[in-house]
């Protein structure tokens, strides 16, 4: 089999925690890895391949979680815009084989049971050896509201039902017959494409237009005007609700797709009060709590079913059963053109990290660090001027056409307008201090001339 991993997600009901550059599949919350890297750890062991659907921003995140497990049997497709679960399998499908049988996961599910994962994944591709396309039904156990169902008679698919109110997902679990739809899937690469083809026409045609365009390398870069023209839908709706060619393997796995604090609280180990902190954290006669500190130490005191997170910029605070919300916390910040649901303090980039240290009226600090052998892309900005400082390492500095070499407590002056770069020629990690001084300090007021990650 191979392994497509949907990758694209960002992560917004576990804000301030996961965010648009940083989401929920990176961060490392169990055994020190992240949920990316144990789905690729997981599925490894049944799969030849993994092909994983990203985009530009999350695939250079993707790359080093990769190395640190020295896995480098993957293809990547990016997306220059997300156009949902369907179109996103239908072109990684175009660049494989009809007779590849393929394991569809997100990137973002924690599973615990993996004996019995090896057991339903062999199910399933049996069935899809006979032409069917397969989903995963978990075996639910209590009446969530945020999941769909499906109705299922053994592995034959009676409905597919839409997320239900609370009574309806009651009468679910009492029937037994009902399970959550894991958005799992295997089937042949041949046979999803004849039914994407036969139901959603549109969205195949497009689909083989934009990858007929594509830049084949790996990775695959579908053009955005191509992913526009793609309908937008998810694989439920576009062929798995509507083909006679479906089954489903009922999974009793350790499934959970941890899409809220709730169900993050339920997998983490607690106290013995039910607490789930750190060490550095104090509890005194607290009870039941979801206490993440990034940095700071957090003391509670007489306080019960609360969700408290304080990331360097951000403090969340939310009852138990009400975090779901987030996510219209998530869209104010959009509406107010913020970047808080976007990027943490510190930003990754496939040349290293930057950390913003303080900002002002007209001018930003950040601290810079640029792995061996990389460097920034070639550019320039329109509104602010640059000083760097190097702290550690050996910078390599172009500015227009002089190339310079920089130590320790040396530093150079970047003009506003003026071609400049970036570089650590050496073998250990080049920090410096920035200091942005202009009217206009946002992170979009980067002209790329010359860029090694091929980024716009």
């Amino acid at each position: 089999m191979i392994n497509i991993i949907l990758c694209g997600g960002n992560g917004t009901r576990l804000w301030p925690i996961s965010r648009k550059f940083f989401p929920k599949q990176f961060c490392k919350f169990f055994d020190n890895q992240s949920l990316f890297q144990k789905t690729v750890i997981r599925n490894r062991l049944f799969c030849k391949k993994q092909f994983i659907v990203s985009n530009e921003e999350q695939y250079f995140l993707a790359l080093d979680q990769l190395e640190e497990l020295n896995e480098n049997n993957c293809r990547f497709m990016l997306e220059p815009v997300g156009r949902n679960t369907a179109p996103a399998i239908a072109l990684a499908c175009l660049d494989l084989e009809p007779e590849d049988i393929v394991l569809v996961t997100p990137s973002d599910h924690l599973i615990k049971n993996e004996s019995d994962y090896e057991k339903v994944l062999n199910e399933a591709k049996e069935l899809a050896e006979e032409g069917y396309l397969v989903t995963f039904g978990i075996k639910p156990e209590y009446p969530e509201t945020g999941f769909g169902y499906i109705e299922a008679d053994g592995n034959n698919v009676k409905s597919f039902k839409e997320k239900p109110d609370f009574e309806t997902a009651k009468k679910y679990l009492d029937k037994g017959n009902f399970y959550w739809n894991s958005g799992m899937f295997v089937f042949k690469v041949g046979v999803f494409l004849e039914e994407l083809q036969k139901h959603s026409p549109e969205m195949y045609d497009n689909s083989k237009l934009a990858y007929q365009n594509a830049k084949k390398d790996n990775p695959l870069r579908i053009k955005l005007d191509d992913m526009l023209a793609i309908p937008k839908d998810s694989i439920d709706y576009a062929v798995m609700e509507k083909s006679e060619r479906i089954k489903v393997v009922p999974a009793a796995i350790g499934w959970s797709d941890l899409g809220s604090f709730e169900s993050l609280y339920k997998e983490l180990p607690k106290d013995g009060l039910g607490n789930i902190s750190s060490e550095k954290n104090i509890n005194l006669n607290s009870k039941n709590n979801f206490v993440y500190s990034s940095n700071r130490t957090i003391a509670t005191i007489d306080i019960e079913d609360l969700i408290v997170v304080d990331t360097q910029d951000v403090l969340l605070l939310s009852k138990k059963g009400s975090s779901q919300k987030v996510k219209e916390i998530v869209k104010d910040l959009e509406n107010k053109n913020s970047d808080l649901h976007k990027v943490h303090v510190t930003a990754h980039r496939p040349w290293g990290t930057y950390t913003v240290l303080e900002e002002g009226d007209r001018y930003k600090i950040k601290k810079i660090l640029v792995k061996p052998g990389a460097k920034l892309s070639l550019q320039k900005h329109y509104h602010r001027n640059e000083h760097w400082v190097v702290v550690s390492g050996t910078a390599k500095i172009t500015i227009g056409e002089n190339e310079t070499i920089l130590r320790p407590n040396e530093s150079t002056y970047i003009p506003m307008g003026q071609v400049h770069r970036l570089e650590n020629p050496g073998k250990i990690d080049l920090i410096i201090i920035e200091a942005q001084v202009g009217d206009y300090l946002g992170e979009d007021d980067i002209v790329r001339i010359v860029d090694d990650y091929k980024r716009e």
